[in-house]
Formats: C-alpha cells, sequence, structure tokens
C-alpha cells in the first residue's frame, strides 16, 4: 500500500474547518485508510490501492470532508468546450494504444503545489498505472505546445529531444541506456522496434511514453497557470480515471478543466468525461448484510458522507472512484460512514467447530515442498484473455467467456494455468534469471477443478530439471507417477510427457515450444508442468 505524505496545513485549508487533532487523529483512522503520523506541518497516512482518488492533498481532503459531513455529497466538477485536439495514428497500435487527455487551466502553482502533483503522479504510476505498465502521465506546460497534437510512434533513432534531468539532446536508445529513468523503465519498450511519441503541429517532442518528459515541453514550473496532461497505456477504463483523478485534484486548485478531441481513424472521443455513473442500491439488501435497519433518508445521508449524490432511487457514482463495481461496494461505503465502531457484535445462532480442510492442508504440502525446491509462489487473476490461453499457447481449446467484458485483457475464464505463469515472465524479462515461479489455484473447464502449474526459466533448463521437481514433489507426498511420450502444441516435439497416476492422466510436462516463448517475448528456453491435485488428492 503507497504511503503518502501530506501538507495538513493545506489539508485543513481544503476543509475549510480547523479541526481539532484528536478528532483529525480519529477520523482519519474511520475513513478507512491507515494513519501513520501526524504531526503540525504533515499528515503521513497509508492509503490503501483501492482508493488512488486519496492520494493527494485535494483527493484525500475531498473524501474527508464528506466523511466528516463537513461538505458531503457530489461533487460538481464542469468541463468546458475547448478546440484542442489530439490525433491517434495507428502505428502505436501494438505499443501503447490509448490515451486521453485534458488541459487544466488558471491555476496558481506554488512548490509546494508542484510538488503534490509530482506525488499524486509518482503514487498512481506506481499504484493503479502498475509501475506505468497499465497507465503512464505526463503533464506539460500549455503555453509550450501548439496543437494539434500527434500521438505515434517512431523508429528511436529518430527521436531525439532533451529529457527532463538531462544537460544534452539524447536519443530514445541514449535515452534507454543512459538515463537514470530511461534504464529503471526500459524494459516496458523492450522487443519493440517502434516507440510511442507525443509531438506538437510545431513537430516538437512532448515526451516519450511512459519514460520521460521533454525539458523543453514538459516542466512545469511555478509560472506555469495552464497544462496539457495526456494518460497513455492500455485499457481504456484505467486511463480514464486515472485522468480523472489527476484533472479533479487540480480543479481543487481552483483550476478549470477543458476537454480535449480525441481523434482515430476518423473516430472521435471527448476526454475527460466526468458525468456520475449510475448505480442501483437496494435498502433491503444494504440492512441485510450489514445486520440494520436504515431507513431510505438515512442510506441517503451515509452515501452523502462517502461523497455520493442521489438521483430518484439511483446514487450517482463519482467518475474519479476506481473502486465501485458492484452494490456491495456502496454497502461498504455505508458501513464506513455508519461507523465499524457504531456496529454491534453479535454471536450467530449456530455451533460449528472450524477446521482448515483437507485438501487446503493437502495444497500447504505442496506448497512448502515447492518452496524447499527454491521455487516462489504467485497468484493469478481467475480471467485472462483468449489470446493467452489459446493462440499464444499454440492451442485452440474451448473456453468460458465472460458475456458483456469491459475489455479483451479479462474476458476469459482460465482453463490453465501456464499462460498466467507465463505473462508473469513475460512482464519479467529484465529480470535476472532462473525464474522459478509455481501456482496452486483454480481452473476452469466444464467444471471447476484445482490445478498445479511450475515453470522454469533459465538458459540451461531441459527436461530432466522439470522432471526433478515432479519426482520430488511426488516423493515428498508418497506418490507415485507415470510418464509416457506424447505430442501436445505448446511442447518441442519429443520433449513432453504426459503425467499419468492410478492410471489417470493428471498432468503434463516438458519443454516449451520456441514458438510459444516467441509469442510471449521471451528470450530464454522454458521448461513447465500441470497436474490436476484434485485427482492428486
Amino acid at each position: 500500500m503507497p504511503t503518502v505524505k501530506l501538507n495538513r496545513k493545506e489539508v485543513e485549508f481544503l476543509l475549510n474547518k480547523k479541526v481539532p487533532l484528536e478528532t483529525l487523529k480519529d477520523r482519519i483512522s474511520m475513513i478507512g485508510t491507515d494513519l501513520e503520523e501526524i504531526n503540525d506541518n504533515e499528515i503521513v497516512v497509508e492509503i490503501f490501492p483501492n482508493r488512488p482518488d486519496m492520494l493527494s492533498e485535494q483527493g484525500f481532503a475531498r473524501a474527508l470532508s464528506s466523511f466528516m459531513n463537513i461538505k458531503p455529497g457530489l461533487r460538481d466538477y464542469k468541463v468546458k468546450k475547448s478546440n484542442y485536439k489530439v490525433i491517434i495514428e495507428n502505428s502505436v497500435s501494438n505499443i501503447r494504444p490509448n490515451t486521453v487527455c485534458a488541459v487544466v487551466k488558471n491555476l496558481k502553482l506554488s512548490d509546494e503545489k508542484i510538488k503534490s502533483i509530482i506525488q499524486i503522479q509518482e503514487k498512481l504510476h506506481v499504484t493503479y498505472g502498475r509501475n506505468r505498465r497499465k497507465a503512464s502521465i505526463g503533464i506539460y506546460p500549455l503555453e509550450k505546445i501548439k496543437f494539434p497534437l500527434k500521438y505515434l510512434a517512431l523508429p528511436p533513432e529518430k527521436i531525439i529531444f532533451r529529457p527532463l534531468e538531462s544537460e544534452k539532446r539524447l536519443s530514445a536508445i541514449e535515452i534507454l541506456k543512459n538515463h537514470p529513468t530511461g534504464k529503471e523503465f526500459a524494459h516496458l519498450l523492450k522487443n519493440h522496434s517502434l516507440y510511442p511519441v507525443f509531438i506538437d503541429a510545431n513537430t516538437e517532442i512532448l515526451s516519450l511514453p511512459p519514460i520521460i518528459n521533454s525539458y523543453n515541453t514538459g516542466k512545469v514550473t511555478e509560472s506555469t497557470k495552464d497544462v496539457f496532461i495526456e494518460c497513455s497505456g492500455f485499457s481504456q477504463e484505467t486511463l480514464n480515471k486515472t485522468l480523472n483523478i489527476i484533472v479533479t485534484a487540480l480543479a481543487d486548485m481552483d483550476g478549470e478543466i477543458y476537454e480535449v478531441t480525441i481523434t482515430r481513424n476518423n473516430k472521435k472521443e471527448i476526454t475527460p468525461n466526468l458525468t456520475p455513473e449510475l448505480m442501483s442500491i437496494n435498502k433491503n439488501y444494504v440492512n441485510k448484510v450489514l445486520g440494520l435497519n436504515l431507513k431510505d433518508n438515512e442510506i441517503k445521508k451515509l452515501l452523502e458522507r462517502m461523497g455520493y449524490g442521489i438521483k430518484g432511487k439511483k446514487v450517482l457514482v463519482p467518475k474519479y472512484r476506481t473502486d465501485i463495481l458492484h452494490e456491495i461496494d456502496l454497502v461498504e461505503d455505508i458501513a464506513i460512514a455508519y461507523g465499524y465502531e457504531n456496529l454491534k457484535s453479535m454471536i450467530p445462532n449456530v455451533s460449528t467447530v472450524a477446521e482448515e480442510s483437507s485438501l487446503n492442508k493437502f495444497k500447504d504440502k505442496i506448497a512448502e515442498v515447492l518452496i524447499g525446491l527454491n521455487l516462489l509462489e504467485t497468484s493469478t487473476f481467475h480471467l485472462t484473455s483468449d489470446e493467452n490461453v489459446n493462440k499464444k499457447m499454440n492451442l485452440n481449446n474451448k473456453t468460458m467467456k465472460v458475456m458483456n467484458s469491459i475489455n479483451q485483457e479479462y474476458n476469459t475464464l482460465r482453463n490453465s494455468l501456464l499462460p498466467s505463469l507465463f505473462q508473469i515472465l513475460s512482464e519479467n524479462t529484465h529480470h535476472e534469471y532462473p525464474q522459478k515461479l509455481f501456482e496452486i489455484s483454480e481452473v476452469f473447464e466444464s467444471e471447476e477443478k484445482n490445478n498445479l502449474a511450475v515453470i522454469i526459466a533459465n538458459n540451461s533448463t531441459n527436461f530432466t530439471e522439470i522432471k526433478q521437481v515432479l519426482e520430488s514433489l511426488f516423493l515428498n507426498l508418497g506418490k507415485e507417477f507415470e510418464l509416457e511420450t506424447f505430442d501436445h502444441s505448446s511442447f518441442i516435439k519429443g520433449r513432453a510427457g504426459k503425467i499419468r497416476f492410478n492410471k489417470k492422466e493428471i498432468g503434463v510436462l516438458g519443454e516449451i515450444h520456441p514458438q510459444v516463448l516467441e509469442n510471449f517475448k521471451i528470450e530464454v528456453p522454458v521448461t513447465a508442468l500441470e497436474i490436476n491435485i484434485d485427482i492428486l488428492f
């Protein structure tokens, strides 16, 4: 969880009320954050990953003022019309395909406010942006930019500009090799022959996302009044939320938000979109979950204390909230506003004796053995993409799709753990080898089942090494297995085995096919195994 240092005087100024220290400590602790320290100058607080909108003084004070009933209800942020345009070219489609943008004017920046902007930008990069992999943010002084802007990809040798914290102009290749920030995030552009850039109408380079801004067009100072903001990456939903968090924080610095028209293949999108989302709430459901007997007007007041609006029987959810996906999320906020300290403990009218399930004990035993073999345990999402489980694995199996999925990255229930582990390898090629991973979790075919997958990436790994892992596991479990040679399109022909236990087929192991490695952009040999531990159990 990210820890942020907030200017206490700025927070109290935004609250528009002098709050006694003990009251401030109590309310901060009860809003759903972890208060680490508070003194005359600073509030040091741990913000949970589900509330990135609270990573700045402005977002934190906004949430706190609602919670403390100082200024409850939905905040109304106006987006003004403009002629600012950004053109996305198709050259970025396979690199970082999306961007959303905004302009904020009439800012009165001080050194303290610039530090606040830098902090929220950095914290959003690390958390919600997944270390810039999912989303990166660029903020630029508007007076140095001429519209329309282009977001496109160019060969790295043709990208030459002076980056921030550099005394001279560098090519993109030199930035990734020699610049401190470039070296830190070079892996995000690894294996790409083209790099994304923002260029203005004067052919001036604004930035090399997701790496660094230009010194000439990307350095915000106290004299900056108007700024241009862009967020680039993959998921449109993630980018929109990131942009909304930034612009609303700047609006709370008395800035005025202006729209930007994004054009791609003659299709237009206006960003940012701050129109609240409508969500249903059922009083009976709220009371059943919380064990209360709240009336409609009480629920309304509690929701307003968490920054929501009410329209008829619908809840207006702010567009900067990233954590509201289901009605239960609203119920959680109602509980926070009501006060967990006010919920009464009750002993249920049932008598049970708790015991860990035998299957979980078996899973723990497997994990203990594999950790003893210097493997690292991972935990990945049940949802993935059909491309990962089929195309990249050289397969064409039937999969279970999610209806009305909001993006293509998570539209399929996985039927194997290996694609998830390959995804981890592909995102960590900049780390040293060997990389030895395993996961014990659910997969979904005609029914749900528990699988174990092991993957080893190293220049010297081979069939013998992965077979030794399997032998060690079965030896420690006091069980025996049989291997039968067979061909599988994810593995090298002649170097794959079918695993049998009590004459039942329970899994596969072998050396991964080079095409699969190329599909996941992995540059070292990989061996792997996957077994059904339900049958083994």
